[in-house]
């Protein structure tokens, strides 16, 4: 089976917690704080990898999370940062965030590699605290969470040239006929379920990849027939390949065919419209076809250059295939339709506060961040974590939202007892 998308949960690896230790010496009275940092948690990287060919293998496995930083220890000694946590996808892979659909990385190469979730940094040990007013720091910090998310990843395959047309138009004989794929080929609708990537040699050092998508039918652009799944595939290629049955063998017009399908394609995506296109006027060695493809060539032979053939007997197959590797070699290397990022400026909020279920429920990185690093069962971390909190301004918005003596804050996985 073709998997083309998928949906997984990645984290970042924690960082380890920072060392609260002295020097004990003898000699050395009085030797001070002496404990080191955590180490830095893995990163969770997609890599490209060319060897591979669809996302089967989230089929089966969801979750991964890189490892945490180990602890800093005593002597000043750190902590070690944990190894990233590299996850391998074929190249013309795109990776979303799944809550927000913000687009993360587009894999297009082998060796790619993309951060989609980052390592929390290591926690300090109390040597990091000391200060001429406080010489013997008895507190330090826990490691950095790591970045945590859902990501959705969809494939588009990286083919050169891509076949479109109704079903049973003969796509699949004719990436036969070309190359050594071996698609599956019968005599009814929707044979071809997935899409099929074949290598077409056109002598030494010189060939191009071709993709058979499967078969097309009006609305697909909605979702239609098999819709989605696969005109995303479209977007990548730089030439088409429109396929059409010029003997018309299931009562249909060639025709219109021509029409629905490039209708589709331009309500799916307006950029396919000026996509090179040329017609394979497929299965002249039947009856009918004559005329049909007399009418082809009177209708569209002034916008679109029409190759009469018969991908079973191969005839003027070599002729289609030898004006496509020409175009390949007079487009760009990259015509594939790249998605703008959407920029927007705005001021983002260092937190924010809701009610929820009676209590006051703070929320933003940054000060989850800062709580989720500090010892709670320290004094003293815990007081720097409140002169944190009266930096960034949490009391007085507490206050503003109407918080009482004795009210419960929650801040990440921490509750709090409000006392003003």
């Amino acid at each position: 089976m073709f998997y083309d998308s998928a949906k997984i949960y990645v984290r970042g690896g924690d960082g380890g917690n920072g060392c609260v230790a002295f020097r004990r010496e003898k000699y050395v009275p009085e030797g001070g704080p002496w404990g080191g940092d955590g180490g830095r948690g893995g990163d969770v990287i997609f890599r490209g990898d060319e060897g591979l060919r669809t996302l089967v293998d989230f089929r089966y496995r969801r979750h991964y999370k890189a490892d945490r930083g180990q602890h800093g220890r005593g002597k000043n000694m750190h902590g070690r940062s944990a190894d990233d946590l590299v996850i391998r996808v074929p190249p013309g892979t795109i990776i979303r965030d799944e809550e927000t659909g913000q687009l993360l990385a587009d894999i297009t190469t082998d060796g790619q590699d993309v951060v989609v979730a980052g390592g929390g940094r290591g926690g300090r040990g109390n040597s990091r605290f000391a200060s001429a007013h406080n010489k013997a720091p008895t507190m330090a910090e826990k490691g950095e969470p790591g970045r945590e998310r859902w990501v959705l990843l969809e494939l588009k395959l990286l083919a050169d040239v891509g076949l479109v047309g109704f079903p049973n138009a003969g796509k699949s004989t004719l990436i036969a006929q070309v190359s050594a794929a071996k698609p599956k080929i019968a005599d009814y609708p929707f044979t071809t379920l997935v899409p099929n990537l074949g290598v077409v040699s056109m002598g030494e050092g010189q060939s191009f990849v071709i993709a058979d998508i499967p078969g097309l039918i009006e609305g697909a652009h909605t979702g239609a027939g098999l819709g989605h799944d696969f005109l995303r595939h479209v977007e990548r290629t730089r030439v088409l390949i429109h396929v059409l049955d010029t003997a018309g063998t299931e009562g249909r017009d060639p025709l219109e065919d021509f029409r629905v399908i490039n209708q589709e394609l331009k309500l799916y995506n307006q950029a396919l419209a000026g996509r090179p296109q040329v017609i394979a006027a497929n299965k002249i060695d039947l009856p009918d076809s004559n005329e049909h493809l007399k009418r082809l060539q009177n209708e569209f032979g002034s916008a679109y250059e029409i190759f009469p053939i018969s991908a079973v007997a191969g005839t003027g197959v070599k002729e289609l295939i030898g004006r496509i590797h020409q175009l390949l070699q007079e487009l760009p290397e990259n015509t594939a339709i790249e998605e703008e990022p959407e920029i927007v400026h705005r001021v983002v909020p260092r937190f924010n506060i809701r009610r929820e279920d009676g209590e006051l429920v703070v929320s933003g990185r940054e000060i989850e961040k800062h709580v989720a690093m500090t010892n709670l069962d320290n004094e003293e971390a815990v007081d720097r974590l409140q002169r944190i909190m009266q930096v960034m301004g949490l009391e007085q918005a507490l206050r503003h939202q109407g918080a009482k003596n004795g009210d419960m804050i929650r801040i990440g996985e921490f509750a709090f007892e409000f006392v003003d």
